[in-house]
């Protein structure tokens, strides 16, 4: 191995400030792709609940079940397009949103096969409620509009 003196003998010391700021960018991308994908799949999933579900089901209180999680799963897009800033909160959002929306959709579609899925409906509405929290106890800070 030849010595060569302009290779420094330790490592060179990462920039944490910079590091934190590109993961931060990474993470706010990612959770506005998630928001505006779950937006958008709220809002066909709803349409196909007031349209083509009316053909499946005729029971009315599945039906306001179905639009009942469209409307969660609506409304908490748009806190993760806001706060995308902020990766716990969106964490727990998404969670929240693919659990809770996602087991009532699946219930609906078919009591029967999903029943197994029936607990996980409280534990996404628990993730809502602490992706809420987060943002509660946050520094104020969670969006660029």
């Amino acid at each position: 191995m030849p010595d060569d003196e302009t290779t420094p003998l330790l490592l060179p010391r990462i920039n944490t400030a910079t590091t934190t700021t590109t993961e931060s960018k990474m993470s706010s991308t990612v959770f506005w792709k998630i928001g505006a994908l779950y937006g958008a799949s709220a809002v066909a999933i709803g349409a196909f609940g007031a349209h083509g579900l009316k053909k499946r089901i005729a029971d009315p209180q599945k039906l306001a079940n179905w639009s009942t999680a469209a409307q969660y799963q609506l409304v908490h897009s748009v806190v993760v397009l806001i706060a995308r800033d902020h990766p716990i909160a969106c964490g727990l959002l998404t969670a929240g949103m693919t659990m809770f929306s996602g087991s009532i959709y699946a219930l609906t579609l078919d009591t029967d096969r999903f029943r197994s899925l029936g607990p996980v409906t409280p534990l996404g509405g628990l993730c809502l409620i602490a992706g809420w929290l987060a943002l509660a106890f946050s520094k104020g800070r969670v969006g660029r509009f």
